[in-house]
């Protein structure tokens, strides 16, 4: 089969899509395709690819909902009111950012930050999971604080480590399986791609 196809706006939502497409031995036999640029500019712009490359294999566009009313909102603007999709192309949005799936993983969590105070039940409500994030690494492990904080006067919000410590470590320790309970846009997510395999699976097999 073709390689499935996943893009994304950053290092870390590919590490999360990497991860979701890995539960499926029939989807990730090949390699992904990663296609990546830094904001959802790039995804928004390509969706008339997306639907090309849809009609050949699996692609999954992942993006964050940020600031935008509901997900909706965000399906509607950029797939189109009313317009058909390949059933192969997977829009799936994270709410409101990517460490909201991560936030929903409290065991893995814990390992990370140690147990620097109450995680949250419902992620997927928070106005700012980045920064509800940040604020629990404040009190995390010196060497993880230091990968995830930014220091003071620093242009940026988080640590110049904050990718690389997450990446790995949502290779390594996090489960979407155990996420997906507390993250209901994640248990969509999961389900989407989940369909899709059992379509690669029931597909006649080409002679």
């Amino acid at each position: 089969m073709m390689p499935v196809v996943l893009a994304t706006e950053d290092e870390l939502s590919e590490a999360v899509g990497v991860k979701l497409v890995s539960e499926h031995l029939v989807l990730a036999q090949t390699p992904p395709m990663l296609l990546r640029r830094n904001g959802f500019g790039y995804l928004r712009s390509r969706m008339d690819s997306w639907r090309q490359m849809a009609n050949r294999q699996i692609v999954i566009v992942l993006t964050d909902l940020d600031r935008r009313a509901c997900p909706l909102v965000l399906l509607e603007d950029w797939l189109g009111a009313g317009r058909q999709s390949p059933q192969n192309l997977l829009l799936r949005i994270a709410e409101r950012e990517v460490e909201s799936w991560l936030l929903a993983d409290h065991e893995a969590l814990g390992n990370l930050l140690g147990n620097p105070g109450r995680f949250p039940v419902q992620p997927d409500t928070l106005p700012d999971p980045k920064q509800h994030l940040l604020g629990l690494a404040q009190r995390a492990p010196r060497a993880v604080r230091d990968d995830l904080v930014a220091q003071p006067g620093a242009v940026a919000r988080q640590g110049i480590g904050y990718n690389r410590r997450l990446v790995d470590w949502v290779q390594a320790e996090w489960s979407p399986e155990r996420a997906a309970a507390r993250s209901p846009s994640l248990l969509r997510a999961r389900n989407a791609i989940r369909e899709a395999a059992h379509r690669v699976i029931q597909a006649p097999r080409r002679r």
